[in-house]
């Protein structure tokens, strides 16, 4: 233990000195050589076998090893998430002609007229004509939705004790149980500016015992990083509030299209571009507040490794958390929430009518715009980048040296990017799963390649790292966990506001005559007198449809026009809104209530691993015991010889002059014992 002890200090002063000359340039690069396991781990053609975690740990040390092991339960626990989401879409397909709205809605003899979509360019529509995104929301709205979502929460706690379990059994296999983390050294940024400020202080004849940062002397940067952080969260909200003029803007231009084809389809081509812009700016964007996110760190100057990797991953999962997901709020809690009614509108800039959601619900486009940025995300950001990024790289580092060098690969920048990458596709698999529910069908797909993906590109593409010892992934299990307790409220609301599922409960059971579904498109639809449009927000050409329209109805739980207080929230509105907020408390607390359950009925250690652990402590104990029994023991021999020794003495003189024999049996006595 001793020697290994000493090889531990001697790495960490290698490591630490290497650090030094690293940051003060005398070295531009310092890593091992790559010297095997290529073709048992990073092959396409091994993609079915398991990854050999144990060779990894040896290789790259605790902390890579452990990302891989933990990426490698994700994808397998991915699996049945898989299965059953297959099951539910398959659902849906099967049970759409039975669907009743949507027959409703596609039933060209029901002969509703809907209001305009936008002013004046718009003119009255057929409901008919949403058939196919009524037919279409089906497959994502429907009762299996509710058991789906219900059943990747309770997914999400499984998975993270079935990951603590494994990274039990990794601890005990790799002998850190007992593996508490060295006292961390200083970065030689921070030595640097503690210096730095020695020397002011010195210059000024003052006390410099014991220099350190204070909050005083990080307070520019702290006032930087909330500035910078704010502005970027603002710029985010920005481009979404421009992507969704665009939308308004764009909507209202292709409804002057005279062709009825080209009306029919403003809603998908509208959604399609709006959502690629998105994908473009949200995968430009991450490369940029990556990079914001390391700035911001650095001129914190934390003062150990830890506490800046810490700092880094807080900074870096804010802004791409915000960066991904904000499009997709909008389109799940905002859009069509706030667009008023036909003759009282909300306006943007006075000119841009506010969005409203297709009549079947802005599921649909919500599922749209997940799939396509999830997808996108995983083809262009983390394929395609990870790898071509590096190659180019390397190829301009091999033009430069014109010889095949390790140090022409890529420099090791940490873990944090690969765990971003799968940690923003953990929210996408589980935050908005009740509108998506192939999403971990997709997730598994891209994971099955990912890891193979991060082999090849360990081992043939970057610069081999330096092994360092870690127990647990660290801040990042904290981060899923907060992801898994945010996606049971974000998925109760999803299905209380965004789906049509609590409106048809309520319908079923408080409206309907004969106890079916009958009648609910009528039920939640407005009605509105054509003469109350507001001066120069009526349509152009009232007369598209060949006939005078007189009523023309929105989806809206208002007064008829006939009412006396006409076209003010009705009472259905309220007992629906009670019935959506009262289904978002009770699905919150069952669901967490349930996942907090499966937390605590799985053991975090597995059974067999604590056996054995006791039994080593019980061995440790009695090897201890035995010690101290000996030591003990030892004392009192010694003791006893000592009494001994001191009476032979004593007596010795007068033994001596009458028997000669007497000393020599007094010393004789402690050997016969």
């Amino acid at each position: 233990m001793a020697e290994k002890s000493l090889a531990d200090q001697m790495a960490v002063i290698l490591r630490e000195t290497s650090r030094n000359l690293l940051a003060n340039g005398v070295y531009s690069a310092a890593y091992p050589l790559h010297d095997l396991l290529c073709e048992e781990w990073a092959s396409y053609g091994v993609f079915y076998k398991y990854q050999p975690i144990d060779l990894v740990r040896k290789y790259f040390g605790e902390k890579i090893g452990l990302y891989f092991a933990w990426l490698g339960v994700y994808t397998q626990m991915l699996i049945p998430a898989s299965i059953v989401g297959i099951i539910v879409f398959l659902y849906g397909c099967a049970t759409v002609d039975e669907n009743i709205p949507s027959m409703e809605m596609c039933d060209q003899r029901n002969n509703i007229t809907m209001c305009p979509l936008c002013d004046r360019t718009c003119s009255y529509w057929k409901m008919s004509s949403a058939c196919a995104t009524a037919r279409a929301s089906h497959l994502f709205d429907n009762p299996a939705t509710v058991f789906f979502s219900v059943f990747m929460a309770l997914w999400a706690a499984t998975f993270m004790e079935h990951w603590k379990r494994k990274q039990m059994r990794l601890n005990y296999r790799w002998d850190l149980t007992g593996f508490e983390e060295e006292e961390a050294h200083p970065r030689a940024e921070y030595e640097a500016k503690v210096l730095e400020k020695s020397l002011r202080k010195e210059h000024k004849h003052k006390e410099t015992d014991k220099e350190k940062l204070t909050w005083k002397d990080r307070f520019p940067a702290y006032l930087t990083n909330f500035v910078g952080i704010i502005f970027m969260v603002g710029l985010t909200f920005a481009i979404v509030f421009g992507v969704i003029i665009y939308r308004i803007s764009t909507a209202a231009a292709l409804a002057i299209s005279a062709t009825p084809s080209g009306r029919s389809s403003v809603r998908v081509t509208v959604t399609a571009t709006a959502v690629i812009i998105n994908l473009v700016v949200i995968i430009f964007l991450d490369e940029v507040y990556g990079c914001i996110a390391r700035w911001l760190t650095q001129i914190e100057v934390p003062k150990t490794d830890k506490n800046f990797e810490e700092r880094l991953i807080f900074k870096a999962f804010l802004l791409k958390f915000v960066n991904a997901y904000t499009p997709i709020f909008y389109v799940a809690f905002f859009k069509g929430r706030f667009v008023g009614r036909p003759g009282d509108y909300v306006y943007i800039f006075h000119s841009f009518r506010m969005e409203e959601c297709a009549p079947g619900g802005c599921l649909m486009e919500l599922c749209i715009q997940l799939s396509i940025i999830m997808l996108g995300k995983q083809l262009i950001q983390n394929n395609l980048f990870e790898i071509g990024i590096p190659k180019m790289k390397k190829f301009i580092r091999y033009m430069k040296l014109k010889r095949r060098l390790d140090y022409n690969l890529e420099p090791f920048s940490g873990l944090t990017p690969e765990y971003m990458e799968m940690i923003i596709q953990f929210g996408f698999v589980t935050l908005f799963v009740a509108s998506f529910p192939l999403a971990p069908l997709f997730a598994l797909l891209n994971n099955i390649i990912e890891i193979r993906l991060d082999a090849k590109k360990f081992v043939t593409e970057l610069r081999r790292p330096v092994a360092v010892r870690a127990k647990d992934i660290g801040i990042w299990y904290n981060i899923l966990r907060g992801i898994g307790k945010l996606a049971v409220i974000i998925n109760a609301f999803v299905i209380s506001f965004t789906s049509d599922f609590i409106p048809r409960l309520v319908y079923l059971y408080m409206y309907s005559e004969n106890g079916t579904m009958h009648g609910f498109v009528n039920h939640t639809l407005s009605s509105f007198n054509v003469s109350d449009f507001q001066a120069g927000t009526a349509p152009n050409d009232p007369m598209e449809l060949g006939y005078e329209v007189q009523i023309c109805r929105y989806k809206d739980y208002r007064e008829p026009p006939w009412s006396e207080n006409k076209y003010d929230i009705s009472k259905d509105f309220w007992a629906v809104l009670a019935a959506r907020l009262a289904f978002v408390i009770v699905f919150q607390n069952l669901v967490m209530f349930m996942s907090d359950f499966v937390d605590w009925i799985i053991p975090d250690i597995p059974k067999d691993i604590s056996q054995q652990i006791h039994k080593e402590k019980v061995l440790m104990v009695e090897v201890f015991m035995r010690e101290e029994q000996g030591k003990l023991q030892m004392e009192t021999w010694k003791d006893k010889d000592k009494k001994k020794g001191e009476n032979c003495n004593n007596h010795s003189p007068r033994l001596s002059l009458s028997h000669s024999g007497s000393l020599s049996s007094c010393h004789s006595y402690p050997v016969d014992v």
